[in-house]
């Protein structure tokens, strides 16, 4: 939230400059209000756009993490270590908002009530004031004022202003009523309350009011003259009326500025073109708000070592963070930011390992808080520990497990049965070949978009693919978007030519991690490792298949450069294998392989 309002100032910032350096001393008054007007829409919306044609795609490789490879006697090693399940609802804890939202929150309160201020002692002045209808126009008499103003279709004149000017100033303000200008400036004290902070608003909208003054005088000074007119600007020295919303004729900071832009010659009409620069400028914008190049670089080191971890170790790590925010003074939002509550994607069917893990983390925290508040109060129970317990240990063993379990039927129709964020949802064995039975689901989902203005998106995924679709009308390319390809899943892994007789793609992959496991087994030379004093030495290595079957790009990591050595040395003997295959092309797929050593 806190970067989008930065983004929404800063675009308010390049419009307005945009405005003041091109366009606000020429005199196509209209036009620079619509301009005013729209890119101050602009502002709010543009941060929210997101373009998938301008969003930078950064081509990222497909990671498999095969089985650890134990060299030596195994005993009592755990590989499947416990994750728990994500649980919607896991504790009572109160969210506390970031100060600096609270205090936005007040803002807003206050620059609201003042706003109510403003109305109710403009609705006091007319009531307390004679009045009359001309027409559909509502005249007030101001007694004892000689200030001129409206708003909508009630024009404000003081008795003392002189009769020899009062209909000068009369058809000025019939302009604004006529012009609906009451709308514009009742728009931006709207933006006042919202961005209340920002100057840049206050800016949008004496700008505006400038605009329509200009509009005003052109128009008035065709019937009176130019030489009335300007001796109706000069002649008063008057009580100034000071709503935000209201038109003023009389604000003694504007009759120069006024003055000046009737004497002024009418702008060519080349100058128009400068509006063209709205456009480079909104292409910018486009742009910088779509693409996600945030932290990029980061993201592929960290996912590549994330996948080097087990879930108990990725697990721990995302626990400690989270406990290192809140010795850092983190709040329960920063922390809940962290971990994605408030961004959690409800499109997505099956949760990414590193997202998964990480809420975990976050429920272990929870969990841990309550446990610690409650035995400080004297409060715990053996329910409490019970749940606590229920939490931390879960219906799944592993990440893996999870995976398999979303595959079930009560895994598809607890998904399926949920319309949070007024959705419908629907889970298919492949999106490419639905069944007869999903189709007639589909087909009747669909209908009820179209029909129940409740649901306002359907979602429907295999696990792999997931299409969100927006519209009703199906044959519109542009309403079905494809959201999620997750490259983990490859049409066909890279295998071995012994395993390519094999029918599944199970199959294949039990027999490809078998090969490398056996392979690595036979040519690993554990005599490197004597010199070592650990009891168990961990090797993190990776290699790429390329398109063309070659191991390449062999990468190793651990305590020695001894063993870095060896195990880097023992896969550039691996044999060419058949290359993995994406939408019927070859592709480079990347692998990292856990090498565990024990001593006897």
């Amino acid at each position: 939230m806190l970067y989008s309002i930065i983004q929404i100032v800063l675009f308010q910032t390049l419009f307005l400059l945009v405005y003041d350096l091109f366009l606000r001393r020429e005199t196509f008054f209209n036009y620079n209000r619509i301009y005013l007007l729209l890119t101050s829409v602009f502002s709010i919306v543009l941060p929210f756009v997101k373009l998938p044609e301008l969003r930078k795609v950064t081509t990222q490789e497909t990671v498999i993490r095969l089985p650890e490879v134990f060299i030596g006697e195994v005993s009592n090693i755990d590989t499947n270590p416990f994750v728990i399940e994500q649980i919607n609802e896991v504790t009572n804890t109160n969210p506390q908002l970031p100060v600096w939202q609270i205090v936005l929150y007040i803002g807003v309160v206050l620059a609201a009530l003042v706003f109510i201020v403003k109305i109710a002692k403009l609705y006091f002045v007319k009531s307390n004031n004679p009045k009359r209808w001309k027409g559909n126009i509502l005249i007030v008499n101001l007694l004892k004022s000689s200030a001129a103003f409206s708003f909508f279709n009630t024009v404000f004149l003081g008795d003392k202003i002189p009769s020899s000017e009062r209909n000068t100033i009369y058809e000025h303000e019939l302009v604004h009523v006529k012009e609906k200008h009451s709308v514009d400036l009742l728009f931006f004290e709207v933006l006042r309350i919202l961005f209340w902070f920002s100057p840049l608003v206050y800016m949008y909208q004496s700008r505006v009011k400038e605009l329509h003054e200009f509009i005003a005088d052109a128009k008035a000074v065709k019937q009176h003259g130019k030489s009335n007119y300007y001796q109706s600007l000069l002649h008063q020295i008057l009580d100034t009326n000071t709503l935000s919303f209201t038109n003023t004729f009389f604000k003694k900071s504007l009759i120069k500025k006024r003055i000046i832009m009737l004497q002024k010659s009418k702008s060519s009409q080349k100058s128009l073109f400068k509006y063209a620069l709205l456009l480079p400028v909104i292409f910018a914008m486009l742009v910088y708000t779509s693409t996600e190049v945030k932290a990029q670089e980061k993201s592929d080191a960290k996912t590549e070592m994330n996948q080097e971890l087990t879930d108990e170790e990725l697990l721990e790590i995302y626990y400690n963070e989270i406990l290192k925010m809140e010795e850092e003074g983190g709040d329960f939002m920063e922390i809940s930011d962290y971990v994605g509550i408030s961004e959690k994607n409800i499109n997505r069917y099956i949760e990414p390992r590193e997202d998964y893990l990480k809420f975990k983390a976050f429920l272990r925290y929870i969990a841990d808080k309550s446990i610690k508040r409650k035995s400080e109060q004297g409060e715990l129970t053996d329910y409490d520990e019970e749940m606590r317990k229920k939490i931390t240990e879960g219906p799944h063993k592993s990440y893996a497990d999870y995976v398999e379990w979303k595959k079930t039927d009560e895994a598809k129709e607890r998904w399926m049965s949920s319309t949070r964020g007024n959705t419908l949802r629907l889970v298919v064995n492949d999106m490419a070949n639905k069944t007869q039975e999903e189709q007639k689901r589909f087909d009747d989902l669909m209908k009820q978009l179209e029909t129940d203005s409740y649901y306002k998106k359907l979602i429907v995924t295999d696990g792999k693919t997931t299409l969100v679709i927006d519209s009703p009308l199906l044959t519109e390319e542009d309403k079905v978007e494809v959201v999620e390809v997750p490259f983990s899943a490859v049409d066909e892994a890279p295998s071995h030519k012994d395993c390519e007789n094999l029918m599944s793609k199970e199959e294949k992959k039990q027999c490809f991690s078998e090969f490398v496991n056996t392979h690595v087994k036979k040519h690993f030379n554990t005599n490197v490792e004597k010199n070592t004093e650990l009891q168990k030495k961990r090797i993190f290595a990776r290699f790429l298949i390329d398109t063309d079957g070659n191991v390449t790009r062999i990468q190793a990591r651990a305590a020695s450069k001894v063993l870095e050595e060896e195990a880097m040395r023992v896969l550039s003997l691996l044999p060419q294998f058949i290359p993995g295959r994406q939408k019927d092309k070859a592709v480079a797929v990347a692998f990292s392989l856990p090498i565990v050593l024990t001593q006897k």
